[in-house]
């Protein structure tokens, strides 16, 4: 039984894709890519020193480009804020004089208890107030 250079190549990515899925490596998926390209330079009809220069550059070429890009991917903090996370440094209007001991404050369109980030500041009714940490259930203010 004689198997074409091509099928075998195929062979191979398969036996490379293996790894990739039960150790989520994405090099070896960049080698299985390889290994495809070099079947259908097999198929072609290309030589088998063709065949190993496609697999080795493909998969280099793979490696070489997609990875950095992954790694800054993963790197990355999430653009997006949800939670307190995604309150703090809002705008709210003061509904009830705050305080260092507390007050009120409408933020995101709900009424919050709030408190003043320095003791000795105050801010009346309707002024504007820049949300600076969440504490609990209160909006630390100033």
């Amino acid at each position: 039984m004689d198997i074409d250079a091509w099928v075998w190549w195929l062979i191979g990515a398969v036996g490379l894709g293996i790894p990739l899925v039960l150790t989520a490596m994405p090099e070896f998926g960049m080698f299985a890519v390889g290994a495809v390209a070099a079947s259908v330079t097999a198929a072609l009809g290309a030589g088998a020193v063709a065949q190993v220069l496609v697999f080795v550059i493909v998969s280099v070429a793979l490696i070489a480009v997609v990875r950095p890009i992954a790694n800054r991917h993963l790197n990355q903090r999430p653009q997006h804020r949800s939670g307190i996370e995604a309150l703090k440094g809002r705008t709210a209007v003061v509904l009830e004089r705050v305080d260092g001991s507390g007050g009120r404050v409408k933020l995101a369109g709900e009424v919050w208890s709030a408190r003043a980030l320095d003791t000795h500041s105050s801010f009346e009714p309707g002024e504007s107030v820049d949300v600076v940490d969440i504490d609990g259930a209160t909006a630390v203010v100033m």
